[in-house]
């Protein structure tokens, strides 16, 4: 037996839901089904933002909110022009849900938890009569006549209109390459830097602002940086991991990098402050009081690793210990062996070629009536909620292309 619908879409993640529910608001005469793998839905939605949902970011202006996006920058720009970081507010206003901006300039509900934002989907769905079937691993996609067919282990279905928002899907990806497209490899896109080095190793917990570079590479970002237990975090990592997913890929996670803890002062400028500390201070023993930006502790471990004994006072520095001491603080060079998942959030690079879609519809350019929706293309995004904001513009994009035929 097949079971008809309108429009099918598979994946039961933000971009899935965010396009069934604007389809029907749009349109509600049309049938529509969400098919999902596993037991339950939006099961990324509720783990991301460390369980609070981390919904958009406060950047409002399209062509400022682009340069967040290392695969995706020039494709998207047309759809922000659509649907972007503001309209994504009023969306989940007029849906009951308030969103807060916080310093970092992250958007979350502000109840603080996921489960507002499941709850709103889950209520939208359950009202406008969409259908949510779980546990539908689909086994294969036909192309019959004028419709789609898909069979999971226990079911067939068949749609007009086929909107695939399964992510990264290895399995659905491989479907559509017998399909003619185009499928660019995966590579992990999101992920923090193993790091066993003897200078941080005591000092997990401490975050400060650092200008960091990959050695060898045009690699290069500033924020703040995270020491933890395995070695470095932070959004100046986690930029440098976006930017250079393929880049460290191929590197096979092995490769250098150079910290300057004290962020836009350069070896010179450090040593000639250091010049300076050393007449202010010359009594006092350099170890025991950062005299800069950098706390306590990591100044520390920086003034050990430069030759410099725990109780030398000021006076007594060299020029070889003064210049050490300016490189460790401003070109530290750190061996990073290996990558840690940023949290739950896995984010790859990767998907089916964007030469290959639409973007004024987010249709396929060599099927039609089959849609794409969310990270299943070849659009990422560095962490602080862009990547969910590309899953509710492209779902947008995807809806209004739909309801309005």
């Amino acid at each position: 037996m097949n079971q008809n619908f309108d429009i099918l879409i598979v994946g039961g993640g933000a971009a899935g839901f965010f396009s069934a529910i604007n389809i029907v608001e749009r349109n509600p005469k049309l049938k529509v089904a969400i098919l999902e793998r596993g037991k339950e839905v939006l099961s990324k939605v509720r783990v991301s933002g460390g369980g609070r949902c981390n919904v958009t970011h406060a950047c409002f202006d399209p062509n400022e909110l682009v340069k967040f996006y290392p695969r995706g920058e020039k494709e998207l720009r047309g759809p922000f022009h659509q649907f972007c970081s503001g309209d994504t507010i009023e969306w989940f206003e007029k849906h009951g849900i308030e969103l807060k901006i916080e310093d970092d300039g992250r958007m979350f509900p502000v109840s603080n938890s996921s489960q507002t934002i499941i709850d709103c989907f889950l209520h939208a769905s359950h009202k406008l009569g969409i259908t949510i079937l779980t546990g539908q691993s689909v086994q294969s996609i036909f192309k019959k006549e004028n419709c789609w067919k898909i069979e999971t282990q226990t079911e067939n279905y068949l749609a007009e209109k086929l909107i695939l928002a399964t992510g990264s899907n290895p399995k659905i990806w491989d479907m559509l390459h017998t399909f003619g497209h185009a499928i660019i490899t995966p590579v992990p896109s999101l992920f923090t830097f193993n790091v066993k080095d003897p200078r941080i190793k005591e000092l997990p917990g401490i975050a400060t602002q650092v200008n960091v570079k990959v050695i060898g590479s045009k690699l290069e970002s500033t924020g703040p940086l995270l020491i933890t237990h395995w070695g470095m975090s932070g959004p100046a990592i986690l930029k440098l991991s976006a930017w250079g997913a393929r880049i460290l890929h191929d590197k096979n996670y092995q490769f250098a990098i150079e910290v300057n803890w004290l962020n836009d002062i350069d070896t010179e400028e450090a040593e000639t402050l250091l010049k300076e500390l050393k007449q202010e201070h010359a009594k006092k023993t350099v170890a025991k009081k950062s005299p800069l930006e950098v706390q306590n502790r990591l100044w520390e471990s920086l003034v050990l690793a430069s030759g410099i004994g725990a109780e030398t006072k000021w006076a007594d520095l060299s020029k070889i210990q003064l210049q050490n001491l300016a490189n460790q603080l401003t070109k530290g060079i750190f061996q990073v062996n290996g990558k840690s998942t940023f949290k739950e959030e896995f984010v790859t690079a990767g998907g089916i070629d964007l030469k290959e879609i639409n973007f004024k519809t987010m249709e396929s350019k060599l099927h039609p009536n089959l849609y794409f929706a969310g990270e299943i293309v070849n659009i990422d995004a560095i962490t602080g909620g862009f990547n969910f904001q590309n899953a509710w513009t492209s779902g947008f994009i995807v809806a209004n292309a739909i309801a309005e035929l």
